[in-house]
């Protein structure tokens, strides 16, 4: 059997460069470039606001089917799509999601690519990197202890502490935090209230970041929060106890992009991280509009599969922040196509032509699903070493018969130069002028509407479900004048429907709406659906337990 070198050793023996000579090759002028030691720094808002008004090049979403214990490679091939577009010739920036301690240390493992298709230092990147996501954390929380501290000291706002909307976060996955009680020992701590945790990921804080155009709408979206409400249902903002100021000044620093580079030297924009299936699922607005200025091509990618993370990329950052997607590439592999044919993970090794042509319904839904959006399609089969001819035959035959092409890729073991066919099918589709991009309902569609529109033609839903107080809170918002913000749905990743275990194309179950919460600074109403859960646990055997220093001091474990 094959010996394959484990990510973080491929990693640890990466040939990298000055980080100031990877910003030189994008036009980036050393002094605009915030050095964190030798290879990553942080581009300067002075920077970034010098390109406004340059001509934009071709953007590259890369997402993929419903994820599996069998691994699809989504990030993997994102940066191996990046750096085999710079191979033949075009210039390509990739822009991702900085890594969440939550799953790294929980079931996940690193986020930063796989094999010979990485982003570096991949050690720093899934472990506190530039901390970005420390910043969010103490802004997040910020906020909290100011709203109970405004309650201690009289109340000028009359918040109903019965009402208080604001949870606090860190960015770990820990179960016992979901409900708490806060404020008990007496009368020097505060009124007890009931409250919460929820994973730094699915912080607003977190996603305004990610869809601000520059600090001055970052300040502005801050003070839009919504902390909670007065007794006679008004809202209270964060601008109206004067918090949005001081949670700018924290943010300073993490408003900025981080700038990496990939194994082969190509440059890499990692710059926020909301959670697809709690969150919207994309990197920073400010990340890939500046890519877009300096490159040719820009690869980016949304989170999990198409059903969350591409509807979120197209319907909120899309539509938030004016880009217009040239092409999309689904992420998909035989094993997983096996999975979803019924097989058992213990039996993927073995030859299945039959479940894989099961399995590709999965498929088959999430093209149809993202030409719905009027973006080209081409689907990259991740290829991995027990794959037989015989099933990568099988997607793509497949595939053909949806009108689209499937393209082997093995980026993960050869780099580039396994990746060349689907970057050239990117150009193509890229510079045919085919897209005609457009989100998926309007603006003044009301707001239950909207959540059957993504239930009905994206999960292929029968119907949404949802209690007479979860439509009263959606009728008041819009009289309160947010009935125009879209819609970001919490559901699991691992199915069309609202159970993980339903697995291919489900039709006609039902999606049951269990609350929804309004996000009125980063402009969007989050419906959560099912049993997910905005403060994930860990598993049984959590990934951290094989994460050690080794006698010279390397850390390992890490994907």
């Amino acid at each position: 059997m094959t010996e394959f070198k484990s990510d973080i050793e491929i990693a640890r023996a990466a040939n990298k460069k000055p980080i100031m000579e990877v910003g030189e090759r994008l036009g980036i002028p050393p002094k605009q470039l915030l050095p964190y030691g030798h290879d990553k720094a942080k581009i300067s808002a002075e920077f970034i606001a010098a390109q406004q008004g340059k001509k934009d090049g071709k953007l590259i979403l890369v997402t993929a089917i419903n994820p599996t214990p069998a691994g699809e490679g989504k990030t993997t091939t994102t940066v191996g799509l990046g750096d085999g577009l710079n191979r033949i010739g075009k210039k390509a920036v990739v822009c991702i999601r900085e890594a969440s301690l939550g799953p790294c240390f929980g079931v996940k493992g690193g986020a930063a690519g796989g094999g010979y298709a990485q982003v570096v230092p991949m050690e720093d990147m899934n472990l506190h990197f530039t901390g970005d996501f420390h910043a969010i954390t103490s802004a997040h929380n910020l906020l909290a202890a100011l709203i109970d501290n405004h309650i201690y000291w009289g109340n000028e706002q009359n918040i109903d502490t019965r009402r208080v909307a604001w949870r606090r976060v860190m960015d770990m996955n820990d179960r016992a935090l979901r409900e708490i009680v806060c404020s008990l020992g007496g009368v020097a701590n505060g009124y007890p209230r009931e409250a919460g945790f929820d994973i730094t990921v699915a912080s607003e804080v977190m996603a305004i970041l990610c869809l601000s155009m520059d600090l001055k709408d970052l300040e502005k979206r801050l003070g839009n929060i919504i902390i909670g409400y007065r007794r006679d249902k008004s809202p209270v903002f964060a601008r109206d106890i004067k918090a949005d100021g001081a949670m700018t000044v924290l943010l300073k620093d993490a408003m900025q992009p981080n700038l990496v580079q990939t194994l082969e030297n190509n440059p890499a924009f990692v710059h926020g991280g909301p959670f697809a299936n709690i969150a919207h699922g994309c990197n920073s607005v400010v990340a890939t509009k500046t890519a877009l200025k300096l490159a040719d091509y820009v690869v980016t990618e949304a989170g999990f599969g198409a059903d969350l993370g591409a509807e979120k990329f197209f319907d909120i950052k899309c539509r938030k922040a004016g880009l217009h997607p040239d092409a999309a590439v689904i992420v998909a592999t035989a094993r997983a196509m096996k999975m979803n044919g019924g097989v058992k993970k213990e039996d993927l090794g073995r030859e299945n032509v039959e479940a894989v042509r099961k399995g590709c319904a999965n498929l088959g839904r999430h093209v149809q699903n993202v030409k719905k959006f009027g973006v080209p399609v081409v689907v990259g089969i991740n290829h991995f070493a027990g794959d037989t001819e015989a099933e990568i035959q099988a997607i793509k035959d497949y595939v053909a018969t949806l009108g689209a092409e499937a393209i082997l890729c093995k980026h993960w073991a050869q780099g580039s130069a396994g990746i060349e066919e689907l970057s050239r099918k990117v150009v193509e589709l890229a510079e045919s002028g085919h897209s005609q991009f457009a989100p998926l309902y309007p603006d003044d569609m009301s707001l239950f509407h909207k959540i059957e529109t993504i239930a009905k033609d994206i999960y292929h839903a029968g119907e949404v479900i949802a209690d007479k107080s979860v439509r009263d809170q959606l009728h008041a918002w819009e009289a309160q004048g947010y009935g125009h913000l879209p819609i970001c749905m919490a559901k699991t990743q691992y199915s069309f429907s609202t159970d993980p275990n339903l697995r291919g194309a489900p039709e006609g179950h039902t999606v049951p709406v269990r609350e929804v919460r309004l996000s009125a600074g980063a402009g969007f109403v989050v419906v959560i659906t099912g049993e997910i859960m905005t403060m994930p646990g860990l598993p049984k055997v959590p990934s951290s337990e094989k994460i050690f220093l080794n006698e010279l001091g390397q850390i390992e474990g890490l994907f």
